[in-house]
Parts: C-alpha cells; sequence; structure tokens
C-alpha cells in the first residue's frame, strides 16, 4: 500500500508540474495580449522615457526571450520587481498579503469544516423534522445572499450600531476584534455548503444496505452514525474542502475590499487597476499552486477517509 501511495503522489505530483508551466504559460500570453502597457498610464512621459522603462524591465526583448526568462523565474516563485511598487519585488508583495489572508482563512476554513460537518449530520439525523428544517433554512439563506451583502449588514450591526467591533478592519495595534467579523464572513458560506453536502451524503450512507443490516444487528445510533455513516459521507466534503481552503487562504477579494484589510485579495485587485502585470501574473500563479497543492492533499486524504478508494 505505502509503494502504491508513493507511485501515486509522484505521478500527481509530475502533473502539477506540468500544471504550473501550462498556466505559467497561458497567464504570460494572455496578458501579453492586453491592449496597451503597464506604462500606459504615463501620459507625460515622453517617448524616450517609455522606451528607457521598456529596456529596464525587458520589455524590449523579443516576447520569446520574455517567456523564457519569465518561465525560469517564476518557476522558483522569482516574479521579478513590481512595475507600480518601486523598490519592491513581486513575491515580497505577496508574501505580505499572504500573511494577514493566511490565519483569517485558515480559521475561516477550520471553522466551516467543523460546523458544516456537525450541522450536516445533525440535519441528517434529524431528517424532516424541526432542527432539520432550521438548518436547511439557515444554510439557504447563506448561500443565497452575496458575501458583500452579508459583510455590509454585520459591519453596520456590529460596528456602527452597536459599537461592538472596530470598523476601520485589521490594524496593527493589537487589536485582534478585527479579524472576528471577516472571519465569519468568510466561513458562513462555505458552513453552508458543506453542510448541505454533509447531510445529503449522511443521508445516502444511512439508507445503505451495510447500515440496514447494522442497525438490525443492535449497534448503537452513535457508532453507526460516527463509524460507519460519517467516515463514509466525508468523500464529497473532502472534495469542496480544496478548493475552498484555496480560495479563502488567498484572501477574498470583496471581503478584504469592505473590511479594508491588506491581504492578498485586495493585491490584486490594486495590481488589475494599477495594470501591474507582473503582480497579476504573480498573483495567478501563486493561487494556481495552492490550488494543485491542496487538491493533491484532497486526493491522498480520500484513501484515509475510505480505504475502498483506489488510486489511479
Amino acid at each position: 500500500m505505502r509503494k502504491e501511495m508513493l507511485v501515486y503522489v509522484v505521478k500527481r505530483l509530475i502533473m502539477c508540474f506540468i500544471t504550473v508551466v501550462v498556466v505559467i504559460t497561458a497567464t504570460f500570453f494572455l496578458m501579453n495580449a492586453v491592449p496597451g502597457g503597464p506604462f500606459l498610464s504615463e501620459k507625460a512621459a515622453s517617448q524616450q522615457i517609455l522606451d528607457a522603462l521598456n529596456a529596464k524591465y525587458g520589455l524590449d526583448q523579443p516576447l520569446i526571450v520574455q517567456y523564457w526568462n519569465y518561465l525560469k523565474g517564476a518557476l522558483i516563485f522569482d516574479f521579478g520587481p513590481s512595475l507600480k511598487q518601486k523598490g519592491f519585488d513581486v513575491i515580497d508583495i505577496i508574501n505580505d498579503g499572504f500573511k494577514t489572508s493566511l490565519p483569517i482563512g485558515l480559521i475561516a476554513g477550520i471553522l466551516a469544516l467543523a460546523f458544516g460537518t456537525f450541522l450536516g449530520s445533525l440535519a441528517a439525523v434529524k431528517h424532516n423534522k424541526v432542527a432539520d428544517r432550521i438548518i436547511m433554512i439557515f444554510s439557504t439563506a447563506s448561500v443565497a445572499f452575496p458575501s458583500f451583502i452579508i459583510a455590509s449588514v454585520l459591519l453596520y450591526v456590529f460596528c456602527t450600531a452597536l459599537g461592538w467591533l472596530p470598523a476601520n478592519g485589521i490594524t496593527t495595534n493589537g487589536d485582534y476584534r478585527g479579524y472576528i467579523l471577516p472571519i465569519v464572513t468568510l466561513s458562513l458560506y462555505p458552513t453552508a455548503y458543506i453542510t448541505r453536502l454533509t447531510r445529503s451524503s449522511t443521508l445516502d450512507v444511512l439508507n445503505s444496505d451495510y447500515i440496514r443490516t447494522a442497525k438490525a444487528k443492535g449497534v448503537s445510533k452513535n457508532k453507526i452514525l460516527f463509524k460507519h455513516a460519517l467516515r463514509n459521507s466525508l468523500t464529497p466534503v473532502i472534495t469542496y474542502a480544496g478548493p475552498m481552503f484555496a480560495s479563502i487562504i488567498t484572501g477574498s477579494l470583496v471581503v478584504e475590499q469592505i473590511y479594508s484589510i491588506p491581504g492578498l485579495g485586495r493585491i490584486f485587485i490594486k495590481s488589475i487597476t494599477g495594470r501591474d502585470y507582473p503582480l497579476i501574473m504573480g498573483s495567478t500563479i501563486f493561487l494556481t499552486v495552492i490550488v494543485i497543492l491542496l487538491i493533491l492533499v484532497c486526493d491522498i486524504l480520500y484513501k484515509v477517509a475510505n480505504p475502498r478508494v483506489e488510486l489511479e
């Protein structure tokens, strides 16, 4: 089994590397196909100054040369300097934003998994009862409302109306209350989605033949739920967990903008509005790598959660 797992992981890592190269290539050529240039806003600059800027950043070289140089650097996370934030490398800007987005997204993801799995299991056990209906109403509402509406309502209620939490977002003065609303906002949608996934898959498992056999043999309800049903119903949750964590730990564009969080999502917005091409490409590649690695981890967890899953 260990050899089979090792072979599988090696194969997947090779596929991950190929995928990253494809994403780097596509991102590079798509960005170069965008009309205009990174110095388009320099209206007052003369052509001589624009030529000097292009030469400084290697933009005057043939496109294939630019691509090869960028590919070599991107594979070691060297995305070059930012075109708009003078004196800063792209990877340093990404790291600064990621340090802020990571703890918020990580806590939000863990809370979503914990509460979503619990509420989904409870709804399945209490199927068609009051608890099930209340949980389904909550999950449906959380999925239906966009994150910017939820964030705006929470900001008004807890910051403006009640004054319990700071309205100026996350600051450097050590007030960790600024993390509460962003974490709650980020965790609501995945909690609701995981709740629905867990409820649906748990109901399918509870209605299967081997669960009926266990009930007929007198196995306790708790043992049936936690040892048999819940473990076998986690596969769709694991499938969703990888992209979910990748999405929220790399920053939410809307949530970070509303709560004034200097995370990766807000940096990405500024890079687009400022036409900072290296920062746009670097952020895209960084997110891609995280998504690929987390999906690989989730695929491996399939085998842990359900030994009957065959590795291919």
